[in-house]
């Protein structure tokens, strides 16, 4: 890959990989070190990112994340970007993620917009500005109004793309409107991602740059083929994006990630276990991955 400010190319497909756990409720780092690497050399991601949502991260604790980071890195950081979610409500802390991520070698940083306590705009630009001003790696933020209640509003993100290491969104805002916008009015190089699996094609073709996934874990190399296709041949591209739009309704059937475990656990993964808020699949909800997978 090459050079992106310093740092490994983040690439077209990146997976926001979940977290294995054992029976006992603890992080299977092994596991986790295995899953990347199927990540990588069989579902054909040129990242990853640890400690997304995905990755269950508002249970995970310091000491977890920033190990998760550590074995993620040996098992495919010389193969593939690894991106580091270090944000979160708090920008003390975001910013103490982002040192402890950059010691350990990420290649980037993923700061989602301050859930619950809901900042407005201004706050948004100070909360995004001064953890990026504290690391020398480029950033992605991560616009998930669903999950955080506050959108980042095009004006604020334009702004915020002036900073020289914000580099790119992962959008999953939802609002194809929105993402028209940033994608027509953002600085040369700057990246646009989808957040959202079934909106890629779509966010493709009003000029975003690729995918930060969660169905990448299943089917991440027919999502790379899609990519691949667009845009010199984009009836290929349309028809890999109808052949997988049933696998991305079933991953997101019931609460993320767990559809998303079940599913990898059936690709022999010791990997479908959740933690509480989250619990395990029914067997009705479970019939419905199968379905599209089988």
């Amino acid at each position: 890959m090459g050079a992106f400010f310093g740092q490994k190319d983040w690439g077209t497909l990146l997976t926001a990989m979940l977290t294995p756990f054992n029976e006992d409720g603890s992080v299977n780092y092994s596991e986790a070190a295995r899953l990347a690497a199927y990540l990588v050399d069989v579902q054909k991601n040129d990242g990853i990112v640890v400690n997304g949502t995905t990755g269950e991260s508002p249970t995970l604790t310091e000491d977890e994340k920033l190990k998760l980071l550590e074995v993620i890195l040996e098992a495919v950081g010389d193969r593939a970007a690894v991106v580091f979610g270090a944000g979160t409500y708090s920008t003390a802390e975001s910013i103490h993620l982002t040192h402890e991520g950059q010691k350990r070698g990420a290649h980037g940083i993923m700061l989602v917009n301050p859930y619950y306590n809901r900042p407005g705009q201004a706050g948004l630009y100070a909360h995004f500005s001064t953890v990026a001003k504290e690391t020398s790696l480029p950033v992605m933020l991560y616009n998930i109004m669903p999950r955080s209640a506050i959108n980042l509003e095009t004006p604020t993100l334009l702004k915020l793309a002036e900073i020289p290491n914000i580099v790119a969104v992962k959008e999953a805002s939802g609002s194809i409107p929105q993402i028209s916008d940033v994608c027509a009015q953002a600085p040369s190089g700057f990246r646009v991602y989808s957040g959202d699996d079934a909106l890629t094609l779509p966010i493709l073709s009003l000029g975003g740059h690729g995918i930060v996934s969660v169905a990448g874990h299943v089917v991440g190399d027919r999502i790379k083929a899609m990519l691949n296709a667009f845009p010199a041949d984009i009836v290929e591209a349309r028809r890999i994006h109808h052949e997988l739009t049933p696998i991305f309704k079933a991953i997101f059937s019931a609460p993320s990630p767990t559809p998303v475990k079940y599913a990898t656990s059936k690709r022999g993964f010791d990997c479908e276990a959740v933690r509480l808020p989250l619990v395990t699949l029914t067997d009705t909800e479970k019939a419905v991955v199968d379905k599209v997978l089988n």
